[in-house]
């Protein structure tokens, strides 16, 4: 569910009188780990576009970054699409989506609009996202319970290059599909229960490979863990709420756009839960002026 309301906006400018590239991120110059994901993609563009000029990228997220909320699938996407219309290039969302891939798997989620599924594909020809119901299809909120605003110590493209370690990785994958199909059905029919059934234990499946990895990998935090017992408890009072967490501590609680205020605040009384931010399904990766 690509969210509206909470984005990465960034700019490009290929200036053939830049020696290097150079990265502004959140106002301020970035030299490390980030900075050369971000030099490694724009070599991408430049090699699509037959270009070897340098850029300045400026970019900003109005959600905190590096702490488990997607930070980098916003990024990638948004730095797809700007550097390709930077460049001159005018790419299918297919071609977008199977670009932003390349810097960051999620990434290629970001780019439809509305609910979308990302096709595994054998190749990178065929591994891309696309939409499968509109924003509009259903009205649910994503409550995002903060309980963390640090950059996490141990990023997802780490976590997931010792996710082979874990003896429970074999099992998550051979049952992915299976999965997968439940909640896309789920979203087609508008099936809150079996959708809440299936995130959650997607999730918990995750984290658990993540927790069995060499080395071990835990984000958890006390608060987490409270906000996870208390969205069950909830939803076996009959409040319709279920929980899913990227790769960090935060907690998104998803739920019917009615039921939304008395999530939040539910959560905002949960001690350790430091703020809630709330969006719903929002529209595809797109050019702003």
């Amino acid at each position: 569910m690509n969210l509206d309301g909470l984005y990465t906006r960034t700019t490009v400018s290929f200036d053939p009188d830049l020696n290097n590239d150079t990265l502004i991120l959140n106002g301020r110059r970035s030299t490390g780990p980030a900075f050369r994901r971000v030099s490694q993609h724009l070599d991408r563009v430049r090699g699509l576009a037959g270009i070897s000029t340098c850029a300045q990228v400026i970019s900003s997220n109005n959600f905190p970054t590096g702490a488990g909320l997607a930070s980098s699938a916003s990024a990638f996407a948004a730095l797809s699409l700007a550097g390709t219309a930077a460049a001159g290039l005018v790419l299918s969302e297919r071609q977008l989506s199977r670009l932003a891939r390349q810097g960051s798997g999620s990434a290629c989620r970001s780019i439809p609009g509305g609910f979308v599924e990302w096709r595994a594909g054998e190749d990178d020809e065929d591994s891309y996202a696309y939409s499968i119901a509109p924003p509009s299809h259903w009205r649910l909120v994503d409550c995002i319970a903060i309980t963390s605003q640090r950059h996490k110590p141990t990023g997802s493209t780490e976590g997931h290059a010792l996710a082979g370690t874990s003896p429970l990785q074999h099992a998550r994958l051979m049952q992915a599909p299976q999965r997968l199909a439940i909640c896309r059905q789920a979203i087609l029919e508008r099936d809150f229960d079996k959708l809440a059934d299936m995130i959650e234990l997607d999730s918990n499946m995750m984290h658990a490979v993540m927790m069995t990895s060499s080395p071990r990998v835990l984000y958890w935090e006390p608060t987490t863990l409270a906000v996870m017992q208390a969205v069950r408890a909830w939803r076996a009072d009959g409040l319709p709420a279920a929980y899913t967490i990227d790769a960090g501590p935060n907690v998104h609680v998803i739920c019917p756009e009615v039921n939304a205020p008395q999530v939040i605040e539910k959560l905002e009384e949960i001690p350790g839960v430091r703020q809630v931010l709330s969006a719903r399904p929002g529209g595809p990766a797109r050019l702003v002026d």
